[in-house]
């Protein structure tokens, strides 16, 4: 039996006796978890050294080496999160609500697990432990598929979390790597039906894409994060800079970084030069159309490719536009339908933006970068929807259940 379908046979095996595990063992098992973390950070942190020499060797990007990266402090993190997601009320079993038809019969919707859900992601090894804290929550068995950039990471994550999780009455297979990282492997988890009930894909675009059009199980598509910042003619310019520096620098290797700006031409000459200053203080390449480069030429031509590019690194694309009008369709011709902002005072346009914007988290004043379960009081997330069936947005608990239809009656017979 191949590593694939036996984890799998494992996961089917462990989600029909989760149903039945109650929300104080599971809680229980997050508590251990999370403890596991913190005291054992040393031993998480030696196998993550393995990963990022292995990086390092084979030319990763310094900020995809960053986004591998697990620190004390990370971990600490990570922790935080799994206690945040067991502090959370326990949406299985929940009675949506009940109805009574004119035969008697009492109707009820119930929310109950998915069952066994698959996640195949890339270098990012938080998403082993938030993603097995979710599933676990929901009582959903999980297989997780990680990168091979971050394989040593994982497998050291998983044993914690099994150890912790196993001893306080979690069925075995309930979590569940495989550590098989060939391509073969993911390509064939996307076609476990009978095992995968929902499969989540996170990381580039490449692979959602080879997910989506391979997979004959049921997927929930989390896009690649083309992000757009949009400075509006009547934006605060102090509140916009900060907002700007912050979507593009703070953590550019993630989804919800900003790929894109726009400014209204009516701010471009007092704007552009100040934040074009900044951008490059922070070590950002400024790709530019005509019009910012009239304005501030020490930047480069920004090309139609660069418009659609999830760079993930210290670049930014930049264009002035002549009005909302022209933001609002530039963004929905190149995003990803991820994370969107307008900073503007003016309350017309922002709602406009909010209406008009096609993306399943949209901003007035605030950076892109607060998409994100945590930020979002989910305490983790198992990825962000982009797409508008089931779930959208960051997937926290409820985004992990199905509904069930419970009928009760008193020997009803349908004539």
């Amino acid at each position: 039996m191949s590593e694939l379908t036996e984890k799998c046979t494992l996961a089917k095996e462990a989600a029909y006796k989760l149903v039945s595990v109650g929300t104080i063992i599971k809680n229980n098992a997050l508590n251990a978890i999370a403890k596991a973390l913190v005291d054992r950070a040393d031993e998480i942190i030696e196998a993550n050294r393995i990963d990022i020499e292995n990086a390092k060797k084979n030319g990763t990007r310094q900020a995809m080496i960053d986004r591998l990266t697990l620190t004390k402090e990370r971990i600490d993190g990570m922790a935080e999160g799994v206690m945040q997601v067991c502090a959370l009320n326990d949406p299985i079993g929940e009675v949506i609500r009940m109805w009574q038809r004119p035969n008697g019969l009492l109707i009820g919707q119930k929310r109950v697990p998915m069952g066994v859900i698959a996640i195949i992601y890339e270098a990012r090894p938080n998403v082993t432990v938030d993603a097995a804290a979710l599933c676990l929550k929901t009582s959903n068995a999980c297989i997780l598929r990680g990168g091979s950039e971050a394989i040593n990471s994982n497998k050291a994550l998983m044993k914690i979390m099994q150890e912790a999780a196993y001893g306080t009455g979690v069925p075995v297979g309930s979590l569940n790597i495989i550590e098989d990282t060939s391509r073969e492997t993911a390509t064939g988890l996307m076609k476990m039906n009978g095992y995968v009930d929902l499969l989540i894909p996170r990381g580039g675009k490449g692979l959602i894409q080879s997910v989506v059009e391979n997979a004959t199980v049921p997927v929930v598509e989390t896009a690649a994060g083309n992000c757009h910042v949009y400075v509006d003619e009547d934006a605060d310019m102090d509140m916009a800079l900060e907002i700007v520096l912050n979507a593009k620098v703070q953590r550019p290797s993630v989804c919800n970084a900003a790929e894109t700006l726009l400014i209204h031409n009516n701010i471009a000459d007092e704007f552009v030069p100040r934040v074009f200053t900044a951008l490059k203080e922070k070590n950002v390449e400024i790709r530019a159309d005509k019009k910012a480069k009239l304005i501030f030429p020490d930047v480069n031509d920004v090309t139609e490719e660069d418009y659609y590019t999830e760079y993930n690194d210290y670049i930014l694309a930049v264009k002035v536009v002549e009005d909302i009008d022209e933001a609002i369709a530039h963004i929905n011709k190149y995003n990803t339908k991820h994370s969107e902002a307008i900073v503007t005072n003016n309350y017309e346009n922002s709602q406009r933006f909010l209406n008009e914007v096609d993306a399943a988290a949209v901003y007035v004043n605030a950076s892109t970068r607060f998409t994100d379960g945590f930020e979002f009081g989910f305490g983790a997330e198992i990825g962000i929807s982009t797409q508008k069936m089931h779930a959208r947005g960051p997937m926290g608990l409820e985004a992990l259940t199905s509904i069930k239809y419970v009928i009760y009656g008193d020997g009803q017979i349908r004539e």
